[in-house]
């Protein structure tokens, strides 16, 4: 402890070296994840404050300061005197007064071998207008942590959860305290009624009657010496404000039980509030606890939770043929929201499976771009057609498939910054942006393009050069080559000869059809009998779309 100390307080004595602000264009920022992506309440500008990343030997913080210009889909970089010390999974909160102040709570620094963890219990305000950092030191706040929530929630700062990690132990938290923006003194909540077991990540998002939603999350237990147990929260409550006057502190909690699609079961997940009274939750995942490894499925899907009907539902991209959906139905603009309307105005007409369909196959990223678009009242096309647009939805533009991406909603645009995902052992940090009109929901579009190939990992192994390459497949097309990528590079020494060739003009999906047994057998031959079967499936299917890229 006293050695994280000392470094965050040789960094802070650099940092104090700086005089002014001074503010230069540059290049988009390198790869993080666990930042914070912020909307200026006034500019059309997001804010990125902080952040981590690390190479396979070393852990780097950040506590520089990025400000993206969404007109000019540009960056610059913002230094400040006396900034907060470099930190990730801090939180931040955007308020409107005195031209804009973004306020930093907490968050953890990292020994550079990322065994030691430091957890801050400081507040900080951005002053936007004149650019200063402010530390606010009031007592009585939260202990030191990370992986918490804080929303602004009307004139307080609310905080919920997270966790402290030292070297022998942790210890997760459910305690709530509030900030008042007015008198800048903390008071601790204590909200009657049964609320959330204590957990870190979970979604906090502020309703417009002044309530607050949690759902999901993350904590683990100790069982037994040295074994933890992770928990994957999908519970979700409301924190409701009862008091009104002196009695402002009086809370309360009730469990909420939502109706429509709950988000599949993850951790990782990333939010943020959009239009239309509606939280948004994105991406995250879902790791399978092998007694050897964790292997994780990622995910890139967008999940709303509608605030006042109380109801889940997938964002399901509309895709360039919603055009011609509309004309046929008549309709000649989409209001906002109106995927919410079609998909309960759809489920009479077509059979509700195909919704099902996205949740049951959400953790197959692959399936989910290519079921996405194809609303349910389509049910009557042929298989051929289905092909075709899957193949034409595999071309379309979209995040890969990750989890600690951090997010920022601006004129009803969803923006996605970073984040990382994992192949094997190696873990591939992002530094790509990315963007959707939350309205619309017909497409993604990509404003900073990156290639995670370029990406240095640090780790030494002889077999690390061939698993490279496979490795850098899977980080383009997604998760399903990530989990096949050691199998993929063990295979290539057979002698790719050996596969069932593609026919010409086959489509990906005929020539995997077609072949599926074959690579089901090769999968299950690498994998071994233990495995399991949707895992020997995937793999199959990442093996096989892998070849057949290959080959055409």
């Amino acid at each position: 402890q006293e050695d994280l100390e000392a470094l965050i307080a040789e960094f802070q004595s650099l940092d104090a070296k700086k005089t002014q602000v001074i503010e230069s264009s540059c290049p988009p920022p390198s790869p993080r994840l666990n930042g914070s992506l912020s909307a200026h309440p006034e500019k059309d500008e997001l804010i990125l404050f902080g952040g981590e990343y690390f190479n396979g030997q070393k852990t780097y913080l950040y506590n520089e300061l990025y400000v993206y210009n969404i007109r000019k889909n540009s960056w610059s970089k913002v230094e400040i005197p006396n900034p907060p010390p470099r930190r990730c999974a801090h939180q931040a909160a955007v308020v409107p007064t005195a031209g804009g102040q973004l306020w930093i709570f907490g968050g953890e620094f990292a020994s550079p071998n990322g065994e030691q963890f430091y957890h801050y219990k400081d507040l900080w305000v951005l002053h936007l207008a004149t650019k200063t950092w402010e530390q606010i030191k009031a007592s009585g706040g939260p202990s030191g942590r990370s992986g918490h929530r804080m929303v602004a929630c009307k004139r307080q700062l609310i905080i919920f959860g997270g966790f402290h990690e030292s070297a022998r132990d942790y210890i997760y938290y459910n305690d709530v305290y509030a900030f008042n923006l007015d008198s800048f003194t903390w008071s601790k909540l204590v909200p009657s009624g049964i609320g959330p077991a204590p957990r870190s990540g979970c979604q906090m998002a502020t309703t417009p009657e002044g309530s607050i939603v949690i759902y999901g999350g993350y904590s683990k237990q100790r069982i037994k010496k040295d074994v933890d147990k992770g928990t994957l929260h999908t519970d979700m409550f409301l924190l409701k404000s009862e008091g009104v006057g002196k009695e402002e502190d009086k809370w309360a909690w009730s469990r909420l039980n939502p109706s429509g699609v709950k988000p599949t079961p993850r951790s990782g997940f990333s939010t943020a509030v959009g239009p239309s009274n509606r939280s948004l939750l994105f991406g995250g995942v879902h790791d399978e606890e092998e007694e050897e490894s964790i292997e994780g499925d990622f995910f890139n899907d967008i999940y709303f939770y509608d605030m006042g009907k109380k109801r889940w539902f997938p964002g399901q991209l509309k895709g360039p043929k919603s055009e011609k959906r509309r004309r046929r139905r008549g309709r000649q603009a989409e209001a906002e929201g109106a995927e919410d309307e079609e998909m309960e105005k759809q489920q009479p007409q077509g059979p509700v499976e195909i919704i099902k369909e996205v949740v049951a196959e959400d953790g197959t990223v692959m399936t989910i771009k290519q079921v996405i678009s194809g609303p349910a009242e389509e049910k009557e096309r042929s298989e051929s057609e289905e092909e075709e647009e899957d193949g034409a939805l595999g071309q379309q533009v979209e995040p890969c498939p990750r989890s600690n991406a951090m997010l920022a909603v601006k004129h009803g645009v969803l923006y996605v910054y970073g984040g990382m995902f994992e192949v094997g052992d190696r873990q591939f940090t992002l530094s790509d942006l990315y963007s959707i009109d939350l309205h619309k929901m017909e497409e993604w579009k990509v404003l900073v393009e990156m290639d995670p190939k370029a990406q240095e990992w640090l780790e030494e192994s002889e077999s690390d050069e061939d698993e490279e390459e496979d490795d850098m497949e899977g980080a383009e097309g997604g998760e399903e080559e990530e989990e096949s990528s050691e199998e993929e590079s063990e295979d290539d020494g057979a002698g790719e000869e050996q596969h069932p060739s593609v026919q010409p003009g086959e489509k990906h999906l005929e020539y995997l059809s077609r072949t599926e047994q074959y690579w089901v057998k090769l999968s299950r031959s690498n994998m071994g009998p233990d495995a399991k079967e949707k895992v020997v499936v995937k793999v199959a299917h990442a093996m096989a779309k892998t070849f057949y890229e290959d080959s055409v």
